[in-house]
């Protein structure tokens, strides 16, 4: 029976909506209040009855699910006229993603860019559409892989992410969850669908992170984090099983987008999805009705709001402000206190409890790799020269660059057809050049023919024209040039192994359990909650961009293939971490200094003055019989040529009996990406482990075998023994089943002699290492440095705002009260309502000096103790060249003219371990954590202390002996990581401004990188101006106590 007076609130929704437990708590609080009586419609009634039968009411909860009368409820509204809280003519836009993006872009939200395919029926062919195996174009408008098809039906959550053959290719397929997953990868989809309609989008990396936004009505919107479902599709649960989410602050423009999605689609209740790139955020799903589930503080909210809404539309007389004590108590769960920053005992030494980590700084040299070749060899062929002009614009003189796999099987196919010609005169033809070219002819074949298919990240051919001459144009009209004579240049091999992969992703998750306190766990919580701010770079190189997807798989605790991994967390940044141009001429002098230091018998490695210190001389480290070891190498080198060739000459014949262009079992690199274990049945067989085939193998160790030592001018060349060592160690650890006799030995010889040299390349005594060093490693210093300075500003800034927050919190507790649940402000101007309720989720924000905007856990929702911790992660990965030089400038900066006097950042004792370790092999890695003594003053050097370690890297010693765990590591090709090594003596004191004081002359300052680009609507987070900080301090009253009047 109907209670006289009260406002009557329909629920004609399904029933299996209405008895969900948020809609359960929110409207079990609305009738807490009094004013209001429930009238459930159910199931029977809106589906059987007829609308003149249906319950009547004052305002009604009306939304679409499955099964639902969207249309009989439209007529039943325009029959009563309640107060709808959701319109529901607009519902149905939402079943189409089309007219979605189109009323976002029609209220100016921002949308991924987008263009829409239309089939009339499946499999349609459209003249506007084109595929291409790294992109699509729709109407001209070209969308580079990584990019994402939807179906068009907004019901339809089959949605698709196709990745770039750089990456691996492959497609990954997300849909709604089911059990514990939320996406499957497929390495070999690389065609989009055409059975349907879809929408194209750019892919927005993310960093792993998806957010939701929940509104209710245009004043109010609540958000949470989740792990996308882009990066390895498993959905994190916690112990009750429910996904695991994360309130997280919403920025200023964020906020107004929550009132535009909300007033477009006249849904008050409403949940869309929020997309944050790179310092923008976009809307990319819009799902109508949603509640949160599980925050009871958020049912409070969202129960005062709509208490709010009804009474102001159908009894504004009722309608004052929400009363201080509520009229339901919820005891909500109090999370144990977690120990995820603080950290008693560093690797140096312990320095009590007051000491939090702040900052983790890791630059790591990428995994086990395949040795890097090269073939070099004039080509006069017209197919070939066709070829160079069909893909540099027809320019004659212009040098082309071949990557893709259509570029690359167009190469292949000439090769094809040129190299039996080549052959087939072979006897005849005594000229020892053509005979090198044809080899060099068959070598391109066999590595193009390598693998399966072409992937841009291993194989890349350059044409350069070197001859020319003048032909009459095929109109008549004039002359034009042709080449005649080019270089071609094919590099390949480098390619990361299944050990490296392995390797990458166990120091991954050494990280995880070591370098942040709180046993493995802390890092992961840490993450999810927003409180941890990881960036990975990497360069350009393969090897090193899936070392750094193998890595953070492990960090993370990711499942699956890298492609995605890959492409969501890794940022290329090949100007910081590639190329050593700025100090070639250097690097010149330094290996013409080391030849002749090898090579001239009377060598005076150690002089007198440096009996202490023995890294201090010219070409330190060299074994003091290196000449007599160059002979003896090239006679081993020899020796393993021989033995290859024979096994080559063997599958040679093979080839040529069969009309077939391979006979060894396809080795697809794609789908290796994922595998960190050997390919047995290869192994078995006797072949070379990887996709390496006995001639590819065979024209390595010719080519290494001739480059060492010109018979003919009798000179060694000494750049080459880092290749015989590299090419050694490779084949000890992946092709000990071949037995090559004389490896071992070779290996010894190599090793001793590349010791010597590869340190001494990047400079020939200190004073030169520290010169070649800073010049390449000039860009990463000075990130480094902004990357400390940003992680110290924000801290002493969250300091400051403690401090003025507790001085702030003598408020009354009846005020405390008052203001925690006053959803509405008393002013209703439209402005103050905006900046009020909203407002609450955000602190201002602004990108700092290197492009980062500031994303964070919303501390007043969040089941956590201490929403202020937050850890900097920093994840550096490069090649071997860049390890020596950042070494090189940590530990030899003081002999800088402007800092003589100085003591090394690295002690003594750290400087002995360095010179003895001279190789820094793969997975080797340099560590800078930053830590605060929350006990000192701010303004006290000691505040922020920083702790360097490093590691060798890969453990050469199983290769070295021959034990029972070498022998197990020899079985899977894999070799283990040494751990962290000092860099300081034990409780020494290493201040930030030390650092920074030693770093400074050698790092690029921060005002030569590229300004970051300030998105609208971002306005000082952390910002060094006082104005802005004095707005955060009278802020943070207001976020901690959720007042809806603080100004």
């Amino acid at each position: 029976m109907a209670e006289e007076g009260k406002v009557k609130i329909g629920v004609c929704v399904m029933e299996k909506k209405v008895f969900s437990a948020p809609m359960e708590q929110i409207l079990e609080r609305l009738q807490a209040f009094g004013e209001f009586e429930v009238i459930y419609f159910g199931d029977k009634v809106i589906l059987e009855e007829p609308i003149e039968n249906w319950p009547i009411c004052d305002c009604l909860i009306a939304f679409y699910s499955t099964g639902y009368p969207l249309e009989k409820a439209e007529k039943y509204a325009i029959l009563r006229k309640p107060f709808l809280v959701n319109e529901l003519e607009p519902q149905h836009l939402l079943h189409d993603r089309r007219k979605v993006y189109e009323r976002l872009e029609m209220f100016g939200v921002p949308v991924p860019n987008y263009a829409l395919v239309n089939r009339e029926y499946p499999y349609q062919e459209l003249e506007y559409f084109v595929e291409q195996e790294d992109f699509v174009e729709v109407h001209g408008k070209r969308f580079w892989k990584p990019f994402v098809e939807k179906p068009i039906d907004g019901d339809d959550h089959s949605i698709m992410i196709y990745y770039p053959s750089s990456a691996g290719g492959g497609m990954k397929e997300l849909f709604r969850k089911v059990g514990n997953r939320s996406s499957e990868f497929h390495p070999d989809v690389r065609r989009v669908r055409r059975e349907g309609s879809y929408i194209y989008e750019e892919f927005m990396p993310t960093g792993g992170t998806d957010v939701k936004v929940y509104t209710v009505g245009p004043e109010y919107a609540h958000a949470e984090a989740r792990k996308s479902p882009v990066v390895d599709g498993v959905v994190m649960r916690n112990p009750d099983g429910k996904e695991v989410r994360y309130p997280v602050l919403l920025t200023p423009a964020e906020k107004q987008i929550a009132r535009d999605v909300c007033i477009a689609f006249r849904q008050a209740v409403c949940g869309f999805d929020l997309l944050r790139c790179e310092g923008r955020s976009y809307v990319c799903d819009v799902n109508g009705w949603s509640f949160v589930k599980n925050s009871h503080k958020y049912y409070d909210d969202a129960a005062c709001v709509l208490w709010k809404m009804f009474l102001d539309a159908k009894a504004p007389h009722l309608s004052s402000s929400i009363p201080p004590n509520l009229p339901w108590k919820v005891n909500e769960p109090v999370q144990p206190t977690e120990g995820l920053t603080r950290q008693g005992s560093g690797i140096i030494g312990t320095f009590g409890q007051s000491e939090e980590l702040r900052c983790v700084i890791a630059i790591i040299r990428h995994g086990d790799r395949t040795p890097k070749q090269k073939v070099k060899l004039k080509v006069t062929e017209e197919k070939l020269l066709n070829l160079m002009l069909k893909y540099n614009g027809g320019r004659a003189r212009a040098e082309t660059k071949l990557k893709s796999a259509v570029q690359l099987q167009d190469l292949l196919d000439a090769t094809r057809i040129l190299v039996p010609r080549s052959r087939s005169g072979r006897e005849s033809d005594s000229d020892a050049e053509e005979l090198e070219h044809a080899e060099k002819l068959r070598q391109v074949k066999a590595v193009l023919e390598e693998g399966g298919h072409f992937s841009g990240i291993y194989r890349k051919v350059q044409l350069k024209p070197l001859k020319w001459i003048k032909v009459p144009k095929s109109n008549g009209d004039g002359e034009e040039e042709r080449p005649v004579e080019a270089l071609m240049v094919l590099k390949y091999g480098g390619v990361l192994t299944h050990a490296g992969r392995k390797q990458a992703e166990e120091l991954g998750r050494y990280f995880r359990n070591n370098m942040y306190p709180g046993e493995g766990t802390g890092l992961l919580r840490l993450h999810s909650t927003y409180r941890h701010d990881l960036k990975i770079y990497s360069s350009d190189e393969g090897r090193v961009q899936m070392s750094a997807a193998a890595f953070a798989k492990g960090l993370l605790d990711l499942e699956g293939q890298l492609t995605p991994i890959l492409v969501s967390l890794v940022s290329k940044d090949s100007s910081m971490l590639d190329g050593l141009e700025n100090a070639s001429t250097e690097m010149e002098e330094a290996k013409a200094r080391l030849h002749e230091i090898i090579t001239s018998e009377a060598k005076v490695v150690h002089s007198n003055g440096c009996e202490q210190f023995p890294w201090m001389v010219d070409g330190a480290g060299l074994p003091p019989n290196a000449f007599k070891l160059l002979p003896k190498m090239v006679n081993l080198t020899k020796k393993i040529t021989a033995q290859v060739k024979l096994l080559a000459a063997d599958e040679d014949e093979k080839l040529a009996m069969t009309s077939s262009y391979a006979v060894l079992p396809h080795y697809d690199q794609a789908k290796a990406l994922g595998k960190t274990t050997i390919d047995i049945a290869r192994i078995a067989a006797g072949l070379p482990c990887g996709s390496e085939g006995f001639l590819l193998m065979f024209a390595r160790w010719k080519k290494l075998e001739r480059d060492l030592y010109n018979e003919r001018k009798d000179r060694f060349d000494i750049t080459q023994i880092p290749d015989v060592y590299d090419s050694c160690k490779y084949d000890l650890l992946h092709n000990a089943h071949l037995n090559l006799e004389g490896l071992d030995e070779l290996f010894k010889v190599a090793q001793s002699l590349a010791d010597g040299v590869i340190p001494n390349e990047y400079g020939i005594n200190p004073e030169h290492k520290l010169k070649i060093g800073s010049k390449i490693a000039r860009r990463l210093l000075g990130k480094i440095l902004i990357d400390l300075q940003n992680t110290r500003e924000e801290a002493i800034s969250v300091a400051e705002l403690k401090t003025n927050n507790d001085k702030s919190s003598m408020l009354s507790k009846a005020r405390k009260e008052e203001t925690d649940y006053q959803p509405w402000p008393l002013n209703k101007t439209e402005d103050t309502r905006r900046s009020s309720f909203t407002s609450e989720k955000s602190i201002d924000q602004e990108d700092d000096d290197d492009k980062e905007v500031k994303y964070r856990l919303d501390p007043k929702y969040a089941n956590v103790k201490t929403p202020e911790r937050h850890v900097r992660t920093r994840l550096y990965f490069t090649s071997e060249s860049h390890i020596h030089s950042l070494m090189n400038v940590l530990r030899y900066c003081n002999m800088d003219e402007s800092l003589r006097g100085e003591e090394s950042l690295v002690c003594n004792s750290a400087l002995e371990r360095l010179f003895k370790t001279r190789e820094l092999d793969y997975m080797s890695y340099i560590v800078l954590r930053m830590f605060e003594n929350t006990e000192v003053p701010l303004e006290d050097p000691k505040r922020f202390r920083i702790e360097m370690t490093f590691s060798r890297g890969a453990d050469l010693s199983p290769l070295e002996n021959n034990d029972s765990e070498a022998t197990l590591l020899h079985q899977e090709h894999t070799l283990p990581i040494m751990g962290p090594e000092r860099l300081q003596e034990v409780a020494s004191y290493l201040t930030l401004e030390k650092m920074e004081k030693m770093i400074r002359p050698f790092a690029m300052p921060a005002e030569d990188f590229p300004p970051p680009s300030t998105p609208q609507g971002f306005s000082g987070y952390f910002s060094k101006s006082a104005g802005v900080l004095e707005r955060l301090v009278n802020l943070w009253r207001f976020h901690k106590n959720g007042s809806g009047n603080a100004k």
